[in-house]
């Protein structure tokens, strides 16, 4: 609406410009009747060809001229003169034609037709007019001149319009070209990474997982404990295995991100806690939501975060119990995992450091904060919120 509301406004300046002075200059020249009625059919004869100039630049321009010069020749028949001003009109269409980009053909065209109606005009004022001052002479001359510049001036401004339509052009493709390189670049770098993974990670789990349903095959040689660990073990291998595969499809090829399997969520917390107590673990969790009524996004950053705090807690505090609260508080998720001193010596350089990263990168992404830190009695906490409408559920 605005850029309508522009181009009529712009369309009517243009029309005030190039007509009003001519009646505001014609009685200083010639207030008789003749030069008036000749300059008044002339200018609505103007107003209706310069609002056709877009769509017909080259029959706008001979119009436009031809009505110039039928208002000459009769205003000089009847011994009246025209201000000077009424040669703006053509000068406007002139500038017009060389702007719009009309075929060289159209122009020579108009160009011929308009040399041909001077003759004829000239023609007939002779043939109309006895007297030299009605004549078209030097000063229509001077006038004429300096039409061609018009035609110049509305060329360069096309020609330049152009080139910075090219300039821009050039720049987008330029920017799409860098876009598809970087891309690339992301890709051919996932790749590398999800072969490395293959060749390393998921090479030593399958080999972790064998072994343990080698154990769970000879079960009956064992304990009683250790076959409760090696089930763990086992069910444990199993789920990373699957989760793995799900993230290097990803890596390889980020258009097929669905995952293999649904991916976890807040009702399968007490299956990952068992999977906790299995292996000798401690764990007491207390949950008063409907894991239903939170965002799909907000489930899977809740349970990774307790995933990752139980692991950190056998790790670093082996022995020690373990107290998982997950609630809603004024709109925001918020799980809380606590675990006590450790009941016996953590495995020295456990981990490498990044599960508290990981967290904190991924509670940030969905708008949340992630505070972890030592307690007073020797434990460790990690409390996670996070808002419940956050998109992407």
């Amino acid at each position: 609406m605005d850029r309508r509301w522009h181009r009529w406004g712009t369309g009517a300046g243009l029309l005030v410009l190039t007509f009003l002075p001519a009646l505001l200059s014609q009685p200083y020249v010639d207030a008789s009747g003749p030069a008036w009625a000749s300059l008044t059919v002339y200018e609505a004869v103007g107003v209706v060809v310069l609002l056709l100039r877009r769509r017909l630049p080259a029959t706008a321009f001979v119009v436009g001229f031809g009505a110039l010069l039928a208002a000459l020749v009769w205003s000089a028949g009847e011994g009246a003169k025209l201000s000077p001003l009424v040669f703006l009109p053509p000068a406007v269409l002139l500038y017009n034609l060389g702007y719009r980009g009309a075929s060289g053909r159209r122009t020579g065209t108009a160009v011929l037709g308009v040399a041909v109606l001077g003759v004829v005009g000239l023609w007939l004022n002779r043939m109309t007019t006895d007297s030299s001052d009605f004549r078209g002479g030097v000063d229509v001359l001077a006038a004429l001149a300096p039409m061609p510049l018009a035609w110049v001036m509305g060329f360069a401004a096309r020609t330049r319009q152009a080139l910075l339509a090219a300039a821009e052009r050039q720049a987008a493709d330029a920017r799409r070209a860098r876009a598809l390189e970087a891309a690339q670049a992301a890709q051919r770098e996932r790749a590398r990474i999800a072969g490395e993974m293959h060749d390393v990670v998921a090479h030593s789990l399958t080999l972790l997982v064998v072994h343990a349903e080698t154990l769970r095959a000879r079960g009956g040689e064992l304990p009683d404990w250790a076959r409760a660990q090696v089930d763990g073990l086992a069910a444990a291998g199993r789920q990373s295995s699957g989760e793995l595969r799900d993230l290097l499809r990803m890596l390889r090829d980020p258009a097929d991100a669905v995952p293999l399997r649904p991916t976890p969520d807040l009702a399968e917390l007490n299956t990952l806690l068992d999977g906790h107590r299995a292996i000798g673990g401690t764990v007491e969790l207390t949950m008063d939501l409907a894991p239903e009524a939170v965002p799909g996004a907000v489930q899977l950053a809740g349970y990774r975060v307790v995933q990752e705090a139980l692991v950190n807690a056998r790790r670093h505090a082996p022995g020690a119990p373990v107290r998982v609260t997950v609630a809603s508080v004024a709109g925001r998720l918020r799980c809380e995992v606590v675990n006590g001193p450790a009941a016996r010596r953590g495995a020295a350089d456990a981990g490498i450091g990044l599960g508290l990263v990981s967290m904190d990168d991924r509670v940030g992404a969905l708008g949340g904060d992630l505070t972890a830190g030592p307690t007073g009695d020797g434990g460790f906490r990690v409390l996670a919120t996070m808002p419940l409408e956050c998109a992407g559920g």
